[in-house]
């Protein structure tokens, strides 16, 4: 597991990316890199299984019909 983004980090890492920050935004911006980072740990633990890929998926193709 990896340490989390400190502001600091966050700074430095935007101004590599030609992003420079006021120094207001140094927090919220590790702080929201901090959570993306989470939930993508948590989608890369599911098991989707046989799941088939989105693109296979047609939307409206299913029966509307009510009947039972």
């Amino acid at each position: 597991m990896t340490s989390e983004l400190t502001p600091q980090e966050a700074a430095v890492s935007a101004l590599r990316a030609g992003l420079p920050l006021a120094g207001d935004r140094h927090e919220g911006v590790a702080a929201t890199a901090n959570h993306i980072h989470s939930v993508i740990t948590t989608l890369r633990e599911l098991d989707f299984g046989d799941t088939p890929p989105a693109a296979s998926y047609r939307a409206g193709g299913e029966n509307a019909d009510a009947t039972v």
